[in-house]
């Protein structure tokens, strides 16, 4: 995935087609990240927000009619979606719909598919054919001309794009088994032992999250579906389920040449940390150019260091090594950044080295902090994962200031103590 996947330019509207985004989750397992924001809306790649790969790749397929379904902490997508790409979808192709208020319930939706199905007069008014579901919160291209087009030739009822991951990573995700021809003939969702491909040994084809529905079809099994009691109102649960169970499911390969494409649903801490840093490496698996929207009022992509003052930077592969702007020449205030993530307003104090760490918006790490090296400690004053990866928030930095122990320096007969460093 060295070179970057071309993706086509604004083509004609996909007639007959109304996307539905899914934009209202929190994404707990973003931990703190998603304390006051939607996953959908936290950063990516310097000042984009994760939503905008999606709807990147619907202003560049040529979706004219969009309705996106939010609920969990839904302000800073009600304020940037119309800004920054509701020009791009026309006069009213951009519609956003917060559960809350559509359900006139204090819960809001209760799952995917009641995120749909609340929503059915609003889709029924664009008169579709078909119901293009998406994800706001996976990082992706995709010209979902290609994966309509599949839909309308197999015949099929429901249409999964799939991809492949390794075997023991498939329990995360919707596991698929399907003929060569496409259809699915078994569907399971988070399952604990996961089928592999015969083709493919040790990995196993999975849903992205991205269907493809004939509206008619789809309509009947949501009404069914929001007055079962039992069901959990939810896609890989409830309706995918039925569709396989009917015969009339198909998946459809996101590849390029017999390879599948980049997708990464970013679903942890560790995940978002790494698919950041693969767009900072120089065989990036695609351009993130096209986040930009509308071109009058944003412009390209920021740099991610921002709100850092450094004289001097030295990057290689994962590793950063920067020197203050003042007085470079000692050591001790040279910052070390190893396989770390910076949001939008971070800081950094002088001589701080970070390694495996994400660096929450606007936060300030105090001068001499180090984090990375002794597991115990990070895990004392941070969120730390399994795997090693490590979150500072303002907060943290915060707690940790007030109750780290203070250490005091000796002090001998006649001599003046000076005050402490409390990193």
């Amino acid at each position: 995935m060295g070179s970057d996947q071309n993706m086509p330019g604004k083509a004609a509207t996909l007639d007959g087609v109304t996307a539905v985004l899914l934009a209202g989750g929190r994404g707990s397992r973003m931990c703190e990240l998603t304390d006051r924001e939607a996953k959908p809306a936290i950063y990516f790649g310097g000042r984009n927000r994760m939503i905008d790969f999606t709807m990147a790749n619907a202003a560049a397929s040529g979706v004219g009619r969009m309705i996106v379904a939010t609920q969990y902490r839904a302000e800073t997508l009600h304020a940037l979606l119309p800004e920054k790409w509701g020009s791009l979808f026309g006069g009213d192709g951009l519609t956003l719909r917060e559960g809350r208020t559509v359900t006139g319930k204090p819960s809001g939706y209760r799952g995917t598919a009641d995120a749909v199905g609340a929503n059915e007069p609003e889709i029924d008014a664009s008169q579709p054919r078909e119901v293009l579901i998406l994800a706001g919160d996976h990082v992706y291209q995709m010209d979902y001309r290609k994966l309509v087009a599949a839909h309308r030739a197999s015949g099929a009822k429901a249409t999964v794009a799939a991809c492949t991951v390794p075997a023991d990573q498939a329990s995360a995700f919707g596991v698929i088994n399907a003929s060569a021809s496409g259809k699915i003939d078994g569907f399971f969702e988070k399952p604990d032992v996961s089928p592999i491909l015969a083709v493919q040994p040790l990995r196993a084809m999975v849903s992205m999250g991205i269907y493809v529905f004939d509206w008619a079809w789809l309509k009947s099994a949501l009404r069914d579906d929001m007055a079962n009691r039992a069901a959990s109102h939810d896609f890989g649960n409830d309706i995918l389920p039925r569709a396989v169970l009917e015969g009339v499911a198909y998946a459809w390969r996101h590849q390029d040449g017999g390879q599948d494409l980049y997708w990464s649903d970013v679903g942890t801490l560790d995940s978002y940390r790494l698919a950041q840093l693969a767009f900072e490496r120089a065989d990036r698996p695609f351009s993130m150019a096209h986040l930009s929207g509308a071109p009058r009022r944003f412009s390209a992509l920021p740099d991610v260091s921002d709100g850092l003052q450094f004289g001097f930077a030295l990057s290689i592969g994962g590793l950063s090594l920067r020197a203050p702007r003042h007085r470079p020449d000692v050591a001790d205030r040279w910052t070390l950044l190893s396989e770390t993530v910076l949001l939008p307003g971070a800081r950094l104090g002088a001589g701080v080295r970070l390694s495996k760490a994400i660096v929450g918006p606007r936060t300030s790490v105090p001068a001499g902090v180090v984090v990375g090296e002794d597991p115990d400690e990070d895990a004392r004053w941070f969120r730390r994962t399994d795997d090693g990866t490590v979150l500072i928030t303002t907060a943290m930095i915060a707690n940790r200031g007030l109750n780290r122990p203070r250490t005091f320096p000796a002090v001998t007969p006649g001599s003046r103590p000076r005050a402490a460093a409390r990193p």
